[in-house]
C-alpha cells in the first residue's frame, strides 16, 4: 500500500505558456490553490501536503494561508518561481515514511475525486504516472509568423494534466539537489492514466467563470466524517 507525500506547486508547468498566477484566482469566492488541496484531504493514503510558493511571497502566503493549512498540517514552504525550481526545493522535504510523491498544478481545482484515486491506485504499480485527456480537435502546426506549416491528427496527442505520481526514488531523481533546478522526466517513462477533459489550468482572472463551471460538472464525492475543523471551516 502506497503512502503518498503530495506537493502543490503554484508556479506555471513548463512549456504550457500559462501565467504562474493562476493557483491564485478565485472561484466562487476560494482561491483555485486552497481548492486544489483540498483534493487530497482525508485519504488514508496521504500522509503529506506540502505547498510550494515563491520565496519572496512566502511571509504574505503564511499570513493569508497559514491559519486555514495550519488545522490539516499542510505546510507552505518557499522556493523559486518556476515549476522546476519547486521541485527541487522539494527534494529534501519528502517524509522519511512516504513511499510515492504527488505533484499537483495549484491552479487545476477541476479534478474528479474519482482521476484522484485512479492516479494513486496507478502508482503502485509504474514508476511515474500522470493524468491525460484526448484532444477533441485537430492541430494546426504553425511558424512564428503564425502561418499554418503541417495538420496533426487528434489521436496523435493527448493534454498532459496533473496530479501525476512517482516513486520516491524516481521523484528524488528529478528532484535533483535542493536549491537548484529538477530535471523533466522524459514522456517515455510516464505511464498515462485517462483523465476527465474538466480537469482545465486556471491562467488568469478571465478563466474563474469557466472553472467554475468545471467544478459545478463534476460528479460529487463520497463524503467522509469530518476529522477536523478545518474541513468543518470549508476555508
Amino acid at each position: 500500500m502506497g503512502v503518498f507525500s503530495v506537493l502543490v506547486l503554484t508556479a506555471a508547468p513548463p512549456g504550457q505558456g500559462a501565467e504562474a498566477g493562476g493557483a491564485l484566482v478565485k472561484i466562487d469566492g476560494r482561491e483555485a490553490l486552497l481548492r486544489s488541496v483540498e483534493l487530497f484531504l482525508n485519504r488514508d493514503s496521504v500522509k503529506q501536503i506540502q505547498v510550494a510558493v515563491p520565496s519572496d511571497s512566502l511571509e504574505e502566503a503564511k499570513k493569508k494561508y497559514g491559519p486555514h493549512f495550519s488545522f490539516s498540517g499542510v505546510k507552505l514552504f518557499g522556493a523559486g518561481a518556476r515549476w522546476l525550481e519547486q521541485v527541487a526545493a522539494a527534494g529534501g522535504r519528502i517524509s522519511p515514511e512516504c513511499t510515492h510523491v504527488v505533484v499537483h498544478d495549484g491552479a487545476r481545482p477541476a479534478v474528479p475525486f474519482s482521476d484522484v484515486d485512479a492516479v494513486l491506485a496507478a502508482a503502485e504499480k509504474h514508476e511515474a504516472v500522470a493524468l491525460a485527456s484526448p484532444l477533441r480537435n485537430g492541430l494546426v502546426e504553425v511558424d512564428e509568423g503564425g502561418n499554418p506549416l503541417a495538420m496533426h491528427r487528434p489521436g496523435a496527442f493527448m493534454n498532459l494534466l496533473t496530479p501525476q505520481v512517482y516513486t520516491r526514488a524516481k521523484f528524488l531523481e528529478l528532484a535533483g539537489d535542493p536549491g537548484g533546478i529538477a530535471k523533466e522526466i522524459h514522456p517515455s517513462q510516464l505511464t498515462l492514466v485517462k483523465g476527465s477533459g474538466l480537469n482545465l489550468r486556471v491562467g488568469g482572472t478571465g478563466d474563474a467563470a469557466l472553472i467554475k463551471t468545471m467544478l459545478n460538472m463534476l460528479p460529487k464525492a463520497k463524503v467522509k466524517p469530518l476529522s477536523s475543523p478545518f474541513e468543518e471551516a470549508q476555508w
